[in-house]
């Protein structure tokens, strides 16, 4: 019977792999409308905080959530498809900034070794790689459509969600048990995704100024790749540091300005990721940092850099529901940070 369970459970979790593989269209936009309906949660916790909105009803305070999220990422896809046209006809002034540093490195520093650099440097198909960058966005912009449609049947299925509980669990104890664990996920996400975005908002905001003084082109845009990163744990501050110096040399060819763009927006990421956000989310994710890491690797393998995006939030609840029952609760301590998933 152990034997039989075990075959069960492996043939299980193939399924599940198949699924999130081949299914990924469909299931992608799905988790994002959930993290959407999550996020609405958040706002209406924080409108219920205005004295005069404190006594709306339910339903009057998610449309309101809904119509305030909507509104500013409608305001934020217009802005960034206007960047995006800055970005592109500037790409010849790009790729001529580009040849001229290639040629003043090859004047400069006449050895092997860096002439081999130049002649890659020169090789390098700029508009190649932005234009695999702004089709991503394209790709995640495409499905907005999808999102909405999966968020709105996520909202209507909400209110009725508690006869649904009653009708599935028919006894008190087992009803209170699985309400407590959509409670800790309800909990755990919700925070995670509140203090996550705060700290990405602020890194954002402040990156875009010193962008903005630096002289930089379009950025909004890249202030706008600066917070989507920094939901990627661990290396995502980093490779949003690394995008517009990059680019800053592409554009003033120069040392200058990259190095400016560098050391501040590097500055910036470093007190706010590594001594702010550390304060502010303190115990809210029971998460290993091993399992963060090995997370983000597998969700990035499966779904990219949109995996990356949703890996914290998906593992969160997995350790949770691996949490409830007795035959996966030692795997539940295995991947939290204390061995204590419960807490």
């Amino acid at each position: 019977m152990n034997y039989t369970r075990r075959i069960y459970y492996l043939l299980l979790v193939v399924i599940i792999v198949l699924l999130l593989i081949y299914a990924e269209s469909l299931l992608i936009p799905f988790v994002l409308a959930i993290l959407i309906w999550f996020v609405i949660r958040v706002m209406k916790h924080l409108l219920r905080m205005v004295p005069y909105l404190s006594n709306w009803p339910h339903w009057l305070l998610t449309m309101l959530s809904s119509a305030i999220l909507i509104s500013l990422l409608s305001l934020t896809v217009s802005l960034i498809s206007s960047n995006i046209q800055q970005l592109t006809a500037s790409i010849p002034a790009y790729e001529k900034n580009l040849n001229s540093l290639a040629e003043k490195i090859n004047s400069t520093y006449d050895i092997d070794l860096v002439q081999s650099i130049t002649s890659a440097i020169r090789d390098f198909n700029f508009s190649e790689i932005l234009s695999s960058l702004f089709g991503a966005l394209t790709s995640i912009f495409g499905n907005a459509f999808l999102i909405l449609l999966y968020l709105v049947f996520i909202l209507l299925e909400e209110t009725i969600f508690q006869r649904k509980l009653e009708a599935i669990y028919h006894s008190p104890e087992s009803r209170e048990r699985a309400r407590k664990m959509l409670s800790k996920i309800d909990r755990s996400i919700n925070n995670y995704i509140a203090i996550k975005t705060l700290t990405s908002l602020s890194t954002g905001f402040l990156s875009f100024w010193v962008l903005y003084f630096v002289g930089l082109d379009a950025p909004f845009f890249w202030a706008f790749i600066i917070f989507m990163l920094n939901y990627i744990p661990n290396i995502g501050s980093l490779i949003a540091t690394l995008f517009p110096t990059v680019f800053a040399l592409l554009q003033f060819g120069d040392l200058t300005h990259p190095f400016l763009v560098l050391v501040i927006v590097g500055a910036i990421q470093l007190t706010i990721g590594s001594l702010l956000e550390p304060r502010i989310m303190g115990n809210t994710l029971n998460m290993s940092p091993l399992v963060v890491f090995l997370t983000l690797a597998l969700w990035g393998t499966l779904w990219g850099v949109t995996g990356m995006l949703l890996s914290v939030p998906i593992t969160v609840i997995i350790i949770l529901i691996l949490n409830e029952f007795p035959e996966t609760r030692s795997a539940a301590a295995l991947l939290s940070r204390r061995g204590d998933p419960g807490s």
